[in-house]
């Protein structure tokens, strides 16, 4: 038989449940008591806003207490009070809150009520053995009320003798939970939780320093500013009063790089200003540096789901009351609001930035060193900040010159277009151990990029993708005339032997613990007999590897060098008479007939590998013995930073000889 009902739910079921796992630390209680006297001073404004209430209306601050011998801290508040029944109905019904009804009936006054689910009163039960509620409504006739209840589903409620109106909640601090009865500890959660309330929060009196102590004066010490800096007009204020804001958020961090205040009321409500930290070369910093408000009270300075990654980058607040919190308000739930304010502070960030690098170039390129790890993070991981990104970002050569994207490819398209009709970026990470090949690049009349980021990369490698008809090429990843390849090139010819042998006598005198590709090429008699480089993709994916980039197996493999023998060079040409000369060629045995037995194909199979293996020794001496090219392959290696221990001090010692030999014979 199919019968209906109602879900019970008692309250000695919900009340654990309540102080043991609404709030995931204990510490929310006060923000939660300190916002419920800020929303009952918002709404006694908002009364007489109305002309519903036409008395006096006092002195409009929330006051805390602590007394640290009894153990007892008094949340204070001159709001609208509660009558009886509306204690019943919103403290002795759990999570009735009265914020969206008021809401409903005084939006054209009010619209920074905080709360909206009702349970924030209860965490005062985390912390506290017993809670009592001495309030007064501003309804003309109401009585004041005591509610009293000892953390059981049990209370107490009777008549009070207060006369003053509005409410004072006195938590009687439990043992286990003694240090939210000590002054420092319930000053340090006001400056965390309440230093921007809209409502002063009063905290004992101001200090001056008289006869060697701290000693209270008649002032009341007021822990918050009731009009933060991002709440005001752009137009009123100026740079000094976005800088001085900035240092009291983050008083250890450098002065920060630009700044942008965002205001929109449409289509959801958000204020705040967000600042770009200097950023250098250094990705995994703190990102919890962004805070986030509701109505002006603290919420997290977690703020992954509202931002995206690269903006958790930057620093400073964001304000509102439409993103939508979790019911203990300490972090964001996912909705399309969430994705909306995402968009906007993505959007404009780089409207900011767009307008600095049409209004103030000259600021930007200044600037832009601290800045770039910030926007290749962005346009890496965003793809409509790419979009417009493309616009402002910068690129800067080796002269220390800056070019937007497009200027620059303007510029080198003439001179560095390929002979399929692409133009080459060559750029290069380091400027002093790449010196030699930014020099050579030069002297072609070419221009060098410096992409010396961490993100780098990652970042030539997108654009890659969407620049038309160009690609990045390291300086140092070939010769220039490869580089940028203006037209076939006639290459040496050499026998598949000849090809062999060139390889066998280089890796004899090359180090051991990389793996190498030596190829023969044309380059001139002018240009070094060796050029040792890394190929443009390899390195490229190995760097992006050692960055998380996926690819792991890239990263996992040994490096991979190519050395390029220029064949026109005259000392490569003296080793190759000489090895001519000293090594006879490899002796050629013919295959066995297709008809001969297995035994006779095996034996044709060992005499070829024997011949094979006595040939490469012979080259491998020969190697060992010539000075000439010992010394070539040692300077091609130093100049790549790769030449090491006893084959760096054999390489001193043999270029002394030189030297000697030269100047003394």
């Amino acid at each position: 038989m199919a019968t209906t009902g109602k879900i019970g739910v008692t309250t000695e079921n919900i009340f654990p449940v309540i102080k043991k796992f609404l709030y995931s630390d204990h510490e929310i209680f006060l923000r939660e008591l300190v916002a419920n006297a800020v929303d009952a001073t918002q709404k006694m404004k908002a009364l007489a806003a109305s002309g519903e209430y036409n008395a006096e209306l006092g002195e409009l601050a929330v006051r805390i207490e602590l007394d640290e011998a009894a153990k007892t801290l008094k949340v204070i508040d001159n709001g609208i009070g509660m009558t009886e029944e509306e204690v019943d109905r919103y403290i002795n019904q759990i999570a009735f809150s009265s914020a969206g009804e008021f809401l409903e009936k005084y939006k054209d006054q009010l619209s920074s009520i905080i709360g909206h689910f009702g349970l924030g009163f209860y965490s005062a039960f985390m912390v506290a053995e017993k809670v009592t509620i001495e309030t007064l409504s501003w309804k003309e006739g109401a009585k004041a009320v005591k509610w009293t209840c000892d953390g059981s589903p049990e209370y107490d409620m009777e008549e009070s003798d207060k006369t003053d109106r509005g409410t004072v909640i006195t938590l009687y601090i439990a043992d286990d939970e003694k240090e939210y009865a000590e002054k420092k500890r319930i000053e340090g959660l006001l400056n965390k939780y309440c230093k921007f309330m809209p409502v002063p929060v009063v905290f004992g009196k101001e200090q001056q320093w008289k006869d060697g102590k701290y000693v209270d004066t008649e002032k009341d010490n007021v822990i918050n500013k009731v009009e933060p800096l991002w709440a005001r007009k752009p137009a009123d204020l100026k740079e000094e009063d976005y800088n001085e804001f900035y240092r009291a958020l983050y008083p250890m961090a450098e002065e920060p790089l630009f700044h942008i205040h965002l205001n929109v009321d449409y289509p959801f409500n958000l204020t705040g200003i967000l600042y770009f930290p200097k950023i250098k070369n250094n990705v995994e910093i703190s990102r919890n540096k962004i805070q986030l408000y509701c109505n002006q009270m603290f919420v997290t300075d977690s703020v992954d789901n509202i931002v995206p990654d690269f903006l958790t980058l930057l620093h400073g607040v964001i304000d509102s009351p439409d993103i939508p919190l979790n019911v203990s308000r300490s972090y964001l739930q996912s909705d399309a609001n969430v994705k909306k304010i995402s968009t906007y502070i993505t959007k404009k960030v780089a409207d900011r930035l767009d307008e600095i690098f049409r209004n103030e170039r000259q600021q930007l390129e200044e600037k832009w060193d601290n800045l770039k790890l910030f926007i290749e993070y962005g346009m890496l991981s965003d793809e409509k900040f790419f979009d417009r990104a493309m616009k402002f970002c910068l690129l800067k050569n080796t002269e220390n010159k800056y070019f937007s994207i497009e200027d620059y490819r303007k510029a080198v398209e003439t001179e560095q277009t390929d002979k399929d009709k692409k133009v080459v970026f060559l750029y290069a990470t380091d400027s002093e151990s790449q010196y030699s090949f930014i020099e050579t690049a030069k002297s072609r009349g070419y221009d060098v990029l410096l992409m010396d980021c961490q993100l780098d990369s990652h970042f030539v490698n997108l654009l890659e993708t969407r620049i038309e008809n160009a690609r990045f090429a390291r300086v140092d990843s070939d010769s220039i005339d490869n580089l940028i390849a203006k037209e076939d090139k006639i290459r040496p010819e050499l026998s598949e032997a000849d090809q062999e042998d060139l390889s066998v006598i280089f890796q004899a005198v090359l180090p051991k613990e990389n793996q190498y590709y030596v190829q023969a090429d044309n380059l001139g008699e002018n240009a070094a007999p060796i050029l040792i480089t890394q190929s443009e993709f390899m390195r490229r994916y190995r760097e992006m590897s050692a960055m998380g980039g996926g690819m792991n197996f890239y990263g996992e493999m040994p490096a991979m060098y190519n050395i390029t023998v220029n064949m026109q060079n005259p000392l490569v040409a003296r080793i190759m008479a000489s090895k001519a000369a000293d090594v006879a060629p490899a002796q050629v045995i013919p295959d066995a007939a297709e008809d001969a037995s297995e035994d006779v194909k095996r034996t044709v199979t060992e005499a070829k590998e024997t011949a094979a293996a006595a040939h490469k020794s012979d080259l491998e001496a020969f190697a060992g013995d010539n000075e000439i090219l010992k010394q070539i392959t040692d300077l091609a290696l130093l100049a790549n930073g790769m030449l090491k221990g006893k084959d760096l001090s054999d390489f001193i010692a043999r270029s002394a000889k030189v030297v000697e030999d030269a100047y003394l014979k």
